[in-house]
């Protein structure tokens, strides 16, 4: 290993190879805490020149390389194991000129979601995939996993946004497909192959990036509702709106919880509703007075407009406020729309009598964040009640956040065995000898998570 470290410094240099325990840590643990790992070094570079040496490197010694982004994952996709070495991504942070022609921008692999937000609003243009972590969320991240965050409703997923991509496959090869032609046929369309792969076929480098436009007036609404069915019914009235930007669901339980950690007074009693909706619309004018129209019969209504900021830090503080009580079993779910009630009741059918449920999510992809405290030693079967329901139901076991090494275990009755096979095919194709992120999506190492939450 000696050795192996001697050439990883000749390639980055020796203060991008980190191997001191302390300065490790922090790539070792996740930011909930909840999955942790060991690398006998953790190596930083800053170009794809750099990426493809090292995973040259690697791929000589045998040794297997997890690559990472900001860290922000929530199913350990990103953790290493196994003895791998750790991949930082951090320090590929360029960003390239906007191309107002094409409404487009390269964006280097470690670039973080809100300093490409801010890239793009200076040249008047923005970037539409936006959730909490946004400060610390990386481009590589977010294009391994194919993130969503709360404005899927109307640009949909990281998908959607990936024009072309720069990466490196496990040979040291570089894939450069970077021009972002809007109409090319050329074959096979490998950017669209590796989204979503949660860096198992290759490392992303750099992505070219769809950008849309800058809406600066917004207005928000939270509304009042008798149940989680009776939200989802309000969805096909909400859809009528010309400006929708966002239709996130917080539930009683998740609002409390919040503005208890926030130290302020929830905008309306949580005794009052069985689900709440916060309604975003945003356009190059005030979408107020179309937000409020639409929901004027509607009771239990606040805030076209005025607390949008309010709402909003409500929202993006959930998932640390859950944290701060605990680890929780925390699964991320989809079925149809119409099906959030049963799922809902799903759920609470598979608690354990001690167990607390803190749910959230995003109301028009019908994606629910299940956060479980205190399931102990019930959590295992909580698990395989809640996400084979979810299958039942015509759901998918991870809407957003990736499989991970946390649902390894579920991805082929997800898919199917003819699905899972062609998906183990690629993987040995792309990356013959599992250097690549090895157990994560497809089951292949011994995994260690921390003592079940509870």
């Amino acid at each position: 290993m000696s050795e192996f470290i001697k050439e990883l410094r000749k390639v980055v240099g020796k203060a991008n190879v980190l191997t001191d325990a302390d300065m490790r840590a922090s790539y070792e643990d996740d930011w909930l805490h909840q999955w942790r790992g060991e690398t006998p070094c953790v190596v930083r570079p800053s170009s794809v020149a750099e990426v493809a040496a090292v995973l040259r490197v690697a791929a000589a010694a045998g040794v297997p390389v997890v690559p990472q982004g900001g860290n922000t994952g929530l199913v350990g996709g990103g953790v290493p194991r196994a003895g791998a070495v750790l991949l930082s991504m951090q320090r590929l942070t360029t960003l390239g000129p906007v191309d107002t022609m094409s409404q487009q921008v390269t964006a280097g692999a470690g670039v973080t979601i809100e300093a490409l937000q801010q890239h793009a609003r200076a040249a008047g243009l923005d970037f539409a995939v936006d959730w909490g972590a946004r400060a610390s969320a990386t481009v590589g991240g977010a294009v391994a996993t194919n993130a969503g965050g709360s404005r899927v409703v109307r640009f949909g997923t990281m998908r959607a946004q990936v024009m072309g991509l720069q990466a490196v496959l496990a040979d040291g090869s570089i894939i450069d497909q970077l021009t972002g032609l809007p109409k090319e046929t050329t074959g096979l369309h490998l950017p669209s192959l590796l989204v979503g792969s949660e860096g198992t076929l290759a490392v992303v480098t750099a992505a070219r990036l769809r950008l849309v436009p800058w809406y600066r007036h917004t207005a928000a609404a939270l509304v009042a509702c008798s149940s989680l069915s009776d939200a989802a019914l309000l969805l096909p009235k909400l859809r009528q709106l010309s400006n929708l930007d966002a239709v996130e669901l917080i539930m009683p339980e998740a609002m409390t919880l919040t503005c208890d950690f926030l130290g302020i007074k929830p905008p309306i009693d949580p005794h009052e509703a069985g689900a709440f909706v916060l309604v975003d619309c945003a356009a190059h004018a005030d979408p107020g007075e179309e937000l409020a129209a639409l929901l004027a019969q509607r009771h239990g209504v606040i805030a076209v407009g005025g607390q949008r900021e309010t709402l909003y830090r409500i929202r993006d503080h959930i998932t640390i406020a859950i944290a701060a009580l605990g680890a929780p079993l925390k699964l991320d779910v989809a079925v149809p729309v119409e099906n959030l009630g049963r799922l809902e009741r799903q759920i609470q059918a598979a608690l354990p009598a001690k167990a607390r449920v803190v749910l959230f999510g995003h109301l028009a992809e019908g994606n629910l964040h299940v956060n479980i405290l205190d399931a102990g030693d019930e959590s295992a079967s909580v698990r395989e009640h809640i996400l084979q329901a979810t299958i039942e139901l015509g759901g998918t076991i991870s809407a957003e956040h990736g499989i991970g090494v946390a649902k390894v275990d579920w991805l082929e009755r997800q898919k199917g065995p003819a699905a899972y096979g062609a998906m183990r095919a690629i993987k040995k194709a792309l990356d013959p000898k599992n250097q690549l992120n090895p157990g994560v999506l497809l089951a292949s190492a011994p995994r260690r998570r921390r003592a079940a939450p509870g």
